[in-house]
């Protein structure tokens, strides 16, 4: 599923708008983002949770030459899934 099909799924269900569908949706993406920039966390029960991981810096290889490179320390964004999504997706595999 791309985005604008996520935009007219979610303009389905809550009935509303695509127009209006794609503010919420952006919404949520600039909310999500600006709370992750700031090293917090967005957890939505059940569904899941968006935080950001540390990683710290470390010593890597240039796979065609094997010289050695150094990695930077960085940060990257991170979803953990709820109990309540996990349950519904593996409901079917009884």
């Amino acid at each position: 599923m791309n985005k604008s099909e996520l935009v007219a799924a979610i303009a389905e269900k809550a009935e509303m708008s695509k127009k209006d569908a794609e503010k919420a949706l952006k919404a949520f993406e600039e909310v999500v983002t600006e709370e992750l920039m700031q090293d917090g966390k967005v957890q939505l029960v059940g569904f899941g949770t968006f935080d950001v991981a540390q990683r710290a810096a470390r010593e890597g290889r240039n796979p065609q030459t094997g010289e050695a490179m150094p990695i930077p320390a960085s940060k990257a964004p991170r979803f953990k899934a709820g109990k309540a999504l996990k349950d519904a997706i593996n409901v079917f595999k009884k």
